[in-house]
């Protein structure tokens, strides 16, 4: 593994690119979490008092960091990245041990409060691991990876945050019903490339650090642990080894700050008890700053959902936007190449896909990264009985704060709205041309300023302004013309000529309009009905 493929080697390359800040002064760590909240920086905090181990925090907290993590130049490239990585998966390698296990922790020895994990929010309900990627082991159905959350609560002993329907919850539950515990290992300071891997809701079966080595080109190296049945990411700075107990969702657990920006509420969750803690001697303990070290690299993983879902319903897709403001989990703007009738295919496609909660499907003329535009479009292409579609008692999100509460183990249900945006069947296209300024091309205001001058055209009397007129009828024709062409092709006269050479076909009643106001002459296949005639 290269070192610019490991957890260190993207840290050292945000040092060189100016995108990480060391900080070796001493610094109490209930202060991280704000001072990272402050910094438009990833921040390295050396000397945190109480602790033997270094933190480092926000190192994806930007798109730009977001994009450089995956070795992408442009923040879309991250999805066509994922989805190669989905069609072409690469197995895990797996080696006998890593620089992880330079110092153990086991039995009595093992010890969470030597561990660096600050509290966040003012309302957190202890120290929380953030940045752990858990490898899970299931009897029938295999290892899963994902990224869970463990709040403190004794020095061997954590919770698991596993509300959300998920394969991890699976796991446990079936754990918890066989009256056994479940394995997991908790692997900490990984490469972007393992979280965006586990944070992907891969279907049952998949492995997902086989999307991982997808995303870095090559095998994802794992390692067993030292008291469970279960590998560990040999890159990781620092490993818990545990299980989830078969208490069932009994112990309260939380509050915290979501990716939803607001804090969440108390949750009801199993426990997990600590078997083990290795790290490697200089170990780094790596704190997920929430919530936008928690969106950049979740929203791909839907961008990849939503397309295929699309392509399986045989839409074309144009751009589509998991927008911040929906914390890059609930809104999606999709704009589409629409054939009769699939704005609303599209939105059914679109909302099946994960926890999506509310669809806009646009026409390829809006931009869905505009929410000027996507709103123009929604005022001024939407029928409220016809393109608005309520799905009701659809699988829901706990951390969703306008549900009602349910009790512990129930999965709520939510209401998921789409918006067909789109222009609908039967209303004539030209009602949707968007203002465009003749000479928008050419004449360019920072020529007038600098001094450019237009040359003056040709003046006529009235002979010359009726002899213009029949050049213009001789055009007009042949073919109608917008008023704006008829300008330019006589623009060898000033323009209260041509002006005065169509009102001249205007008072001899043979001037007219098509039906997208294009001037014709009066009485010709061109010219436009009046209603009822």
């Amino acid at each position: 593994m290269h070192d610019k493929e490991t957890f260190r080697g993207f840290l050292d390359r945000l040092r060189d690119a100016g995108e990480l800040i060391d900080l070796r002064q001493p610094i109490d760590i209930r202060h991280i979490a704000t001072l990272v909240d402050q910094s438009d920086k990833a921040l390295f905090f050396h000397n945190v008092i109480g602790y033997d181990v270094p933190v480092v925090s926000g190192i994806i907290r930007t798109q730009h960091r977001a994009i450089m993590s995956l070795g992408c130049t442009a923040y879309p490239q991250i999805e066509a990245k994922l989805k190669a990585a989905i069609d072409q998966p690469i197995a895990p390698a797996r080696v006998a041990t890593s620089p992880t296990q330079e110092l153990v922790m086991e039995g009595a020895e093992v010890d969470l409060y030597k561990l660096p994990i600050p509290m966040s929010s003012i309302y957190d309900g202890g120290p929380m691991i953030t940045a752990g990627v858990v490898i899970a082991r299931d009897p029938e159905y295999g290892l899963n990876a994902g990224i869970y959350r463990f709040i403190v609560k004794e020095r061997n002993l954590t919770g698991i945050d596993i509300v959300t329907p998920n394969n991890m919850r699976l796991f446990a539950q079936r754990a918890y019903e066989a009256g056994r515990p479940c394995p997991i290992s908790i692997s900490i300071g990984t490469h972007p490339y393992e979280i965006m891997g586990s944070g992907f809701r891969a279907p049952l079966g998949v492995d997902e650090m086989a999307i991982s080595g997808g995303l870095r080109g090559g095998p994802v190296e794992l390692a067993p642990c030292r008291t469970i049945d279960v590998p560990y990411i040999a890159d990781a700075e620092i490993v818990l080894e545990g299980e989830i107990l078969p208490t069932g969702w009994v112990y309260p657990e939380g509050r915290f700050g979501e990716f939803t920006r607001l804090m969440g509420g108390l949750h009801w969750n199993p426990i997990v008890r600590i078997t083990s803690i290795s790290m490697r001697k200089d170990a780094v303990y790596y704190a997920l700053h929430m919530p936008w070290e928690n969106t950049w690299l979740a929203a791909p993983t839907r961008y990849a959902a939503i397309r295929q879902a699309l392509k399986t319903a045989g839409v074309q897709v144009k751009d589509i936007n998991v927008t911040l403001g929906g914390c890059a989990f609930w809104h999606a703007v999709v704009s589409i190449k629409k054939q009769a009738g699939e704005g609303k295919n599209a939105l059914l496609a679109a909302l099946s896909v994960m926890d999506l909660k509310h669809v806009v499907v646009v026409d390829d003329d809006i931009d869905v990264f505009n929410p000027t535009d996507v709103e123009w479009a929604i005022a001024t292409r939407v029928q409220g009985d016809k393109d608005i579609v309520i799905i009701p008692g659809a699988r829901g999100k706990p951390l969703d704060p306008s549900l009602p509460p349910t009790p512990p183990g129930v999965v709520p249900t939510t209401a998921k709205v789409g918006i067909d945006a789109t222009i609908s069947e039967g209303i004539p296209k030209e009602r949707y041309e968007r203002i465009a300024y003749a000479y928008a091309d050419t004449a360019k205001v920072a020529d007038y300023v600098a001094g450019k001058a237009d040359a003056a055209g040709s003046v006529a009397d009235a002979a010359e302004v009726e002899r213009l007129a029949e050049s213009i009828a001789e055009m007009i024709g042949s073919a109608p013309r917008y008023y704006t062409d008829i300008a330019e092709a006589f623009s060898s006269y000033d323009f209260p000529v041509v002006a005065r050479a169509l009102g001249h076909l205007h008072a001899t009643e043979r001037l007219w309009q098509d039906p997208r106001g294009r001037m014709c002459l009066r009485g010709s296949a061109f010219a436009a009905k009046a209603p009822g005639s």
